[in-house]
């Protein structure tokens, strides 16, 4: 399809995620403007085929559809505040981490200034955006989403609508999100301790693969004990995680790795025992998660 009958987009913010999403409606045939603090990183892509705008009012308006790429919601507020008045009219898709009080807050600013607002996350690298693969969520005016699949779908094809509800996109973001740093830290940690005894983290990389695999086959039966609140059926106990503190203690005074991290998590593992949940799944952590400590 010729790039005149494609969708003109523009993106603002050309960090690493920015400028992956610019290069995947360039290299899709899409008019595509950037826009970033920095003019020097819109080079390479203007390079592609885009179009650099040098201020953000100017790039806003280049496009029927404006997709921000920034850190935060606040940062993207901060970046259109200039551009507020070529808002209107206009679809803004941001794609960015933030909570749901800022989504919603985001979401209140933009259509106050005309704006269709739909937010988003990619949930990939930045190396993924294109893949049939990527996943990116969206959630917010069904309009928008409608209007503009195919567009959006250039930037990963396993592409999603939550609901009409603004925040879904960010509490979905940050629940899912929430995974991330303490599996990294955990293999961060075991390669911390092969390195004490001269042996490379790379060598732990196979196994790791299989552990984090056995971990998501066990994700939609944790989900099923959460959902329904029966916690009895403990293939993997709560109890048998109060044991394995000791282990990480272990670990400590042999190999002197930092196991400090962990701490928080015996803390919540020994709360869900008092709270009598020693012969409970696992799963049952969700329960004490749900409540203040001290009620636990």
């Amino acid at each position: 399809m010729p790039a005149e009958n494609r969708t003109p987009v523009t993106i603002v913010g050309l960090g690493a995620m920015g400028r992956a999403l610019a290069e995947a409606f360039t290299d899709a045939g899409h008019p595509t403007t950037v826009w970033n603090r920095t003019p020097a990183k819109a080079a390479p892509l203007v390079a592609r085929g885009a179009v650099h705008a040098p201020e953000v009012e100017r790039a806003v308006g280049a496009s029927p559809l404006v997709i921000t790429c920034l850190t935060t919601f606040e940062d993207t507020r901060s970046a259109l505040e200039p551009a507020a008045a070529a808002l209107s009219g206009r679809a803004l898709v941001t794609l960015n981490s933030g909570s749901p009080a800022g989504a919603r807050a985001l979401h209140s600013w933009a259509t106050g200034r005309g704006a269709r607002f739909l937010a988003g996350a990619v949930k990939n690298v930045p190396a993924a955006v294109g893949a049939p693969d990527t996943l990116l969520y969206y959630s917010g005016d069904r309009t928008v989403f409608e209007e503009y699949e195919k567009t959006l779908k250039v930037l990963g094809g396993d592409t999603v609508h939550l609901g009409d509800e603004t925040d879904l996109a960010a509490l979905y973001e940050m629940a899912v999100g929430a995974m991330l740093l303490p599996a990294l830290t955990g293999f961060f940690q075991g390669a911390a301790a092969l390195r004490a005894r001269g042996l490379e983290a790379a060598s732990m990389v196979r196994f790791s693969e299989k552990w984090l695999d056995m971990i998501k086959s066990l994700l939609p039966v944790y989900a099923r004990e959460i959902d329904s609140g029966d916690y009895s059926d403990a293939a993997s106990s709560v109890g048998l995680f109060v044991a394995g503190a000791a282990h990480d203690e272990e670990l400590t005074r042999e190999t002197n790795v930092d196991t400090a991290w962990l701490t928080p998590l015996h803390d919540l593992v020994a709360r869900a025992a008092a709270a009598g949940h020693a012969e409970h799944s696992i799963s049952a952590l969700t329960e004490v998660l749900r409540k203040p400590a001290q009620q636990a």
